[in-house]
């Protein structure tokens, strides 16, 4: 199956972000794309650098305006789409989720991102209710979506739960870069650790992998610090961990990616995993720590 990576530094203007997303869609299409996955919240500039209530005006319901736009870019371009957009569900109640249109422009379904980070730049819980979805792939035409978000992405459990629900893939739209003050050294471990983690869950789970990540520098709108240099290298890598493509730290990118989703029935078969697992032994993994 071919798949698009659309790799993009997003802007203050909703329109241009959106444009930029249905051309690269549509470019990818062209090219043969069964399936198409945007990187974390594109519709806007990654405002959780700040905790800023005016911010939460950017959310959008589900169903909704942001929903319709992506529904029949994804019918008019005959792909599956992995989308991922700010949701407003209530007053005061937000999430941020991946929504899964098919090709007709349906929604096939949607994630709610289940773990939300606490960081320097990268105030989420005051932004987002953690999702209480739980672990699901969503069906589609080309498969069972095991679609997370970002910070999911560095979580065992998130992936091992939809690959035990038959999940044929994993998908993390995300966005994650360098703070300006990091040294050469600590960003090299950072970028190393976090593709490893996600190679590792392809390697456990004998599932590929699909990680889009936003690119280009974004400034702290308090000044406080440099902002973030997001490091793109967008991936896909194979049930055995390989990585089949990645995408440039700084530039743009359309890519289409072509993965044999098949290879999953022979690694699973060399490496059963799955069928070892002292399942019996785990039940202390719903404890958040043993003294």
């Amino acid at each position: 199956m071919k798949i698009g990576l659309i790799q993009r530094a997003c802007c203050a203007s909703r329109e241009a972000n959106r444009e930029k997303m249905a051309a690269g869609v549509a470019l990818a299409a062209e090219k043969g794309a069964r399936l198409v996955v945007l990187q974390e919240l594109h519709d806007s500039l990654y405002f959780c650098q700040t905790e800023n209530v005016d911010n939460f005006s950017l959310a959008e319901p589900i169903p909704g305006e942001a929903t319709e736009v992506y529904s029949s870019l994804a019918r008019l371009c005959g792909v599956v789409l992995v989308t991922s957009l700010f949701e407003r569900r209530a007053s005061g109640l937000y999430h941020n989720t991946a929504v899964v249109f098919e090709s007709d422009g349906s929604i096939a379904g949607i994630y709610r991102k289940n773990h939300i980070p606490d960081d320097p730049a990268y105030y989420e819980k005051f932004y987002f209710t953690p999702g209480d979805l739980g672990f699901r792939p969503i069906e589609t035409s080309v498969g069972k979506l095991g679609v997370q978000v970002c910070w999911d992405q560095w979580y065992p459990e998130g992936a091992r739960l939809m690959a035990l629900r038959g999940a044929d893939m994993l998908i993390y739209p995300t966005a994650i870069g360098f703070e300006s003050s990091d040294s050469p050294k600590e960003r090299q471990r950072q970028h190393e650790a976090w593709m490893t983690v996600q190679r590792g869950h392809a390697v456990a789970n004998g599932l590929p992998v699909v990680a889009v990540n936003r690119v280009g520098h974004e400034p702290d709108p308090s000044g406080q610090t440099g902002g973030i240099e997001f490091w793109g290298s967008s991936f896909v890598c194979g049930p055995q961990g390989e990585i089949i493509y990645q995408a440039s730290q700084t530039e743009e990118v359309t890519a289409l990616v072509e993965v044999d989703t098949r290879r999953t029935e022979s690694v699973r078969r060399w490496w059963p995993f799955l069928r070892d697992r002292r399942i019996d032994e785990f039940q202390d993994l719903t404890k958040r720590f043993i003294d």
